[in-house]
């Protein structure tokens, strides 16, 4: 007998075309009800119902009862990181869609990651800490970070919780890593609430407005990472 976790198992509730769309809905970190679940696989109630169960009893998912209403959300972090490693294989190696839809350049550009930033900007902002020393290797957040984090005023309350205060998350679109975790949920969740950015209601697209752009380019620019890799390159070139 085979020892170890069942690969095939979890590949298989996640295959379905159906489930798939449904898992997908949700990484957005927002809760559904199976009726839009439903709608979101092109399935029938009946039909939804049974993928969701297999979901659940799969530990994929969680039910939880609200009156007289059933929602349905991701059962962990650790099933939105596999979502989005899938996305990064599939995009590399998968077949193209054969019709990619008028979204994919916004989603590309900024989308919710399971309630943290991801796509072009979230990469940015990563980096951009990265560069400054805020973020090290591990990720960790170091003593620098309550200084690069000024431009948000984020509440130190807004980080409380179990769950790590720093995660690598690799980027489907990108193939490069933005941040996950309490902060990188906290710093998007800030961001919404100075309105520097707006969730799109028909996709997990986010979209800056005109303030926020600049606001965010300003406290985590590009060309502080440009400058630090001239720098280092200059350092490393033999003299003459």
């Amino acid at each position: 007998m085979r020892s170890g976790p069942d690969i095939a198992a979890i590949a298989a509730l996640i295959g379905d075309p159906a489930r798939a769309a449904m898992l997908t809905a949700l990484m957005d970190g927002h809760a559904l009800t199976p009726t839009e679940l439903a709608l979101e696989a092109g399935v029938t109630p009946q039909t939804a119902s049974g993928h969701l169960a297999k979901l659940t009893a799969g530990g994929l998912l969680q039910r939880a009862k609200q009156g007289r209403h059933v929602y349905v959300h991701l059962a962990s972090d650790e099933v939105a990181r596999v979502l989005e490693g899938l996305m990064v294989l599939s995009d590399a190696v998968g077949p193209a869609r054969v019709r990619p839809g008028p979204r994919d350049a916004a989603l590309r550009e900024a989308r919710v990651c399971y309630n943290h930033l991801a796509g072009r900007r979230g990469v940015q902002m990563y980096r951009a800490l990265k560069s400054t020393g805020a973020l090290a290797d591990g990720p960790v957040a170091t003593d620098r970070m309550t200084r690069a984090l000024v431009p948000l005023d984020l509440d130190p309350d807004a980080l409380a919780g179990r769950a790590p205060l720093c995660r690598d998350c690799l980027d489907w679109s990108e193939r490069q890593t933005h941040l996950a975790g309490r902060l990188g949920r906290a710093i998007l969740a800030r961001m919404e609430s100075m309105s520097w950015v707006k969730r799109d209601s028909c996709s997990r697209a986010i979209h800056f407005t005109d303030h926020g752009a600049r606001a965010f380019d300003k406290a985590f620019p590009v060309a502080q990472i440009v400058v630090q890799n001239v720098n280092a390159m200059h350092a490393e070139s033999p003299k003459t």
